[in-house]
């Protein structure tokens, strides 16, 4: 992981503010390389260097646990060429960068479907998961071959086969017992999405955790997302109101009833 300018937080950011889990829907990888007059696949190149270090940023400022949408359910519908290389990429960072990660402290996590992956690829991934399950510095899940809806789905499924097991009654179901069987079951909610591109819109990622999540869009491309930007979604961040349904400053009776 090469560090880039500003390592420590901005002075005009307030560290007891921060999100605690930042997601992110890396978007514009093959956009911009095509505006560069370079092949798609150097901006998914360039788009895991930009990964690595908001992971590395993540952990200089004090931030718990990044999520990143690495390859959606959708993801296979495009060319065979770039969907192999995507493929291969994943493996040799893993295979390049868990020992860097793991010295660091970084705790890797993969969710999805991982049934569909190559052989050699889930091997990889098992590996850099033992390796690192203990590690508490920063935690890092990558979402690959991942569908919310799906993700949903199957949490449904599991509990309904344990109704008809007789484990389970069906007033037993409560939210935290679907979160359990989520993906995601022991890691906490999102507190900020960033997509970028200038797309704005969920594509089906992590539908149920980021119930309360604030978003922030940018137009910028994912390979030129440095640590400048990421401070402005910050800034942006900590400008937001985050009631959870409540009121900021209590309301008089009186005036519910006017």
């Amino acid at each position: 992981m090469t560090t880039q300018p500003l390592q420590i937080l901005p002075s005009d950011l307030d560290p007891r503010g921060l999100p605690n889990h930042v997601a992110v829907i890396m978007d514009g990888n093959g956009r911009w390389a095509q505006r560069q007059s370079l092949p798609r696949i150097e901006g998914h190149r360039r788009g895991a260097n930009v990964l690595k270090d908001l992971l590395r940023c993540c952990k200089d400022w004090g931030i718990g646990a990044l999520t990143a949408y690495a390859f959606s359910t959708e993801n296979w519908r495009r060319p065979h060429e770039e969907v192999d290389f995507l493929m291969v990429l994943f493996e040799r960072l893993l295979r390049k960068e868990l020992s860097e990660m793991h010295r660091e402290g970084v705790r890797i996590r993969f969710i999805g479907d991982l049934t569909g992956l190559h052989a050699s690829l889930r091997r990889e991934m098992e590996r850099s998961m033992e390796q690192t399950q203990h590690n508490d510095a920063v935690e890092f899940n990558v979402a690959i071959n991942y569908g919310s809806r799906h993700e949903i789905t199957q949490a449904c499924r599991s509990v309904a086969e344990r109704v008809e097991k007789g484990e389970l009654s069906a007033n037993a179901i409560t939210e935290e017992l679907l979160e359990r069987h989520l993906y995601t079951s022991g890691s906490s909610d999102p507190d900020l999405l960033i997509r970028t591109s200038g797309e704005q819109r969920l594509s089906n990622f992590l539908l149920w955790q980021m119930a309360y999540a604030e978003m922030y869009f940018t137009d910028v491309f994912w390979p030129e997302f440095d640590r400048h930007q990421f401070h402005q979604a910050l800034l942006a961040f900590q400008h937001r109101d985050r009631r959870f349904g409540a009121l900021s400053e209590p309301v008089k009776a009186q005036a519910l009833t006017a």
